[in-house]
């Protein structure tokens, strides 16, 4: 109790721990107001994210590269899957394949735009491997392959 004190006082977004118990209190007494239970639960899943981000830092930290490298690819993502799974529990299929086109187009070309322009502004030469690049563009073509297929 004391650490999760600790890390609070470091993190204040960790205060908004406050609407988990209230986003699940909310969806059992009223079920009719979907938008305020869908704001609280925004409200709760941010510092949990926050939270899952730390421990997996925590154990790669511990384990090594590869088993932190693991741990990070998987639960890195763990948020996109949980409503991925509650939005197919529901047959919010259109919603899922977003969802995945939103974390490919993110983690793929987002981050690495982000990553060329903050890297840009400190090193005015940027170096990158080019085999990287190819493969990592194929990946993309292939994961844009795989949702558009069935979808056809």
């Amino acid at each position: 109790m004391k650490l999760l004190l600790h890390e609070i006082q470091r993190n204040p977004l960790l205060w908004l721990l406050v609407f988990v118990p209230i986003a699940l209190a909310t969806e059992k007494l009223n079920h009719e107001a979907h938008t305020l239970h869908f704001i609280l639960s925004v409200l709760a899943i941010l510092p949990l994210a926050v939270l899952l981000s730390h421990a997996t830092e925590s154990v790669a930290a511990k384990t090594g590269d590869s088993v932190g490298g693991l741990l990070n690819a998987t639960l890195g993502n763990l948020t996109e899957l949980v409503i991925a799974i509650a939005a197919l529990q529901a047959g919010q299929y259109m919603l899922v394949k977003a969802s995945i086109a939103g974390a490919i187009v993110t983690n793929s070309l987002f981050m690495l735009g982000a990553s060329f322009l903050l890297g840009g502004l400190r090193y005015h030469v940027q170096e990158f491997n080019r085999v990287a690049a190819r493969f990592q563009a194929g990946l993309l073509f292939l994961a844009t392959i795989g949702l558009l297929i069935p979808s056809a």
